[in-house]
């Protein structure tokens, strides 16, 4: 079982690594070389990999599904790559906690199309508030809790 981040925009890496430290399990994060300033590591953590992409659309989220396999656990944002990686089977969460599932996903990818089809005639939509330290917690408790699970069902 490997952890699978989409780091570019993720604010909870170091969670991710105290929990695959703790768990002995290895974290493969994986940004845009543009972003490649942002990660901050231990180069001493043997359980991490860094894997920098290019600087093109997509090129992250590809290079996550050409290595999730069912077993694994993948942390985003994105909708679109969090549907993917659910046809593989594996386990899919958000940096806020919540976890995406064949139940959650369609809805989900809606209400991105219709956010993008608002922006794109010239309406606003509400990004995303200030996180709070209640949501690092929650991130925590779900994604060891996954871990867990994961652990039992190999």
């Amino acid at each position: 079982m490997k952890i699978y981040v989409d780091a570019d925009a993720c604010p909870v890496k170091q969670i991710v690594i105290d929990l695959a430290t703790k768990y002995q399990l290895h974290a493969v994060f994986i940004f845009s070389i543009s972003h490649s300033g942002n990660l901050k590591l231990d180069k001493e953590s043997k359980n991490i990999e860094l894997v920098m992409v290019d600087n093109v659309s997509q090129a992250a989220d590809m290079a996550i599904i050409n290595r999730v396999k069912a077993e694994d656990i993948v942390i985003t944002g994105d909708f679109g790559l969090a549907s993917i990686v659910l046809s593989k089977k594996a386990a899919v969460m958000s940096h806020s906690g919540k976890i995406f599932d064949e139940n959650s996903i369609d809805k989900l990818l809606f209400e991105r199309h219709l956010s993008a089809f608002i922006r794109n005639s010239g309406g606003r939509v509400k990004g995303p508030a200030k996180r709070e330290k209640q949501e690092n917690d929650k991130f925590r408790n779900v994604l060891e809790s996954v871990i867990l699970k994961k652990m039992k069902d190999i």
